[in-house]
């Protein structure tokens, strides 16, 4: 199971609530691991990252790991995920 989550945080109380005040990724992962990926966190760019985040979390370590949103791998396993996710009926 795949799973996309698409995470938006404009709040101005962020620090009281434990959300960090700056970018979650310093470096990314461009090798194809794309097999070993559980989960996908995307955190658009806001005013405390001017980047888009792409987080994922590993199937057997839990390990998380920050990919290359340039990398072509990446773009094709969120735009896989997301239309999977598209085609799950709200119930």
């Amino acid at each position: 199971c795949h799973c996309v989550r698409i995470r938006q945080s404009n709040c101005l109380g962020c620090y009281d609530l434990g959300m960090e005040l700056r970018c979650r990724c310093i470096q990314t992962e461009s090798r194809r691991i794309g097999r070993h990926i559980e989960k996908v966190e995307i955190i658009p760019a806001n005013s405390h990252c001017e980047e888009s985040e792409i987080i994922a979390t590993l199937k057997k370590t839990g390990q998380v790991v920050c990919l290359d949103a340039e990398a072509p791998w990446v773009k094709k396993v969120i735009e896989r995920m997301m239309s999977r996710q598209a085609q799950i009926p709200l119930s």
